[in-house]
C-alpha cells in the first residue's frame, strides 16, 4: 500500500499486483493481457459501462487501451468466475470523494468502484467480491474506511452497497469526463470497526 496526501486526506493507493483473493464463486486477481477478449465481451455490451459513467466499448482496440491502463496502474482486480474461468468484471481502488473534506482528514481511505458483466447481474456476485475486499483490507488494518458511490438510476449498484453495510452520507451532482453528462451521485462510507 502507498499512502498519498490527496486534498486534506490520506488516500490509500492500493496495488493489487501481487494480490489474489478468493470467494466461493470468484477469484479476484490482477489483470493479464490474455484477458482482453473477456474484457471486450462484457465492456462492449450497451448498458454495462453506462451504469458506471463510461460509454460501452465500440472496438477491441478501445478495450486494449483501457486494459493497458489497468495493467500499468495495478489498482484494479479482474473478477474471474470459477465455474468457467472467465473474467466477468472488475473491482478497482480510487481516490475517495472524501478527499477534500475536513471530517475525514485523519482516515486512510480508498474508494471502491466496480463493473460486472450483464450476463451475471442478479446473482449476488459483486456483493460477494466487495465483502471479500472489505474483510481483507479491514482485517489486515490496511485502510480505516472505504467509500463508494452510485448514480441514482443504478439500482444494481445500490443493492450491492446496501448488502455490504455502507452508510449513506450525501447526494451530489457529478459530471463524467468520459460521457460529458452530469448525473446525480449518491455517496456512502464504511468504517473499519476498532
Amino acid at each position: 500500500m502507498i499512502f498519498k496526501q490527496c486534498g486534506k486526506n490520506m488516500y490509500v493507493k492500493i496495488s493489487v499486483k501481487d494480490l489474489v483473493l478468493e470467494t466461493e464463486r470468484l477469484i479476484l486477481r490482477p489483470w493479464r493481457e490474455s484477458d482482453l477478449a473477456d474484457f471486450y465481451e462484457y465492456a462492449s455490451v450497451p448498458g454495462v459501462g453506462e451504469m458506471a459513467g463510461w460509454p460501452h466499448h465500440t472496438s477491441i482496440e478501445e478495450s486494449k487501451r483501457i486494459l493497458a491502463h489497468f495493467l500499468a496502474r495495478e489498482n484494479v482486480f479482474a473478477l474471474v468466475y470459477k465455474e468457467n474461468n472467465k473474467v466477468i468484471g472488475s473491482l478497482g481502488f480510487h481516490p475517495s470523494w472524501t478527499d477534500s473534506l475536513e471530517a475525514y482528514k485523519d482516515l486512510r481511505i480508498s474508494e471502491i468502484g466496480y463493473v460486472l458483466s450483464k450476463d451475471y447481474w442478479g446473482r449476488g456476485l459483486m456483493a460477494e467480491a466487495v465483502r471479500k475486499v472489505i474483510a481483507y483490507f479491514f482485517e489486515n488494518d490496511l485502510v480505516d474506511a472505504f467509500t463508494v458511490g452510485h448514480y441514482s438510476f443504478n439500482n444494481q449498484s445500490r443493492r450491492v452497497i446496501e448488502k455490504c453495510g455502507f452508510q449513506y452520507v450525501k447526494t451530489e451532482n457529478y459530471t463524467s469526463e468520459q460521457t460529458g453528462k452530469t448525473y446525480e451521485s449518491l455517496k456512502y462510507i464504511l468504517h473499519r470497526k476498532r
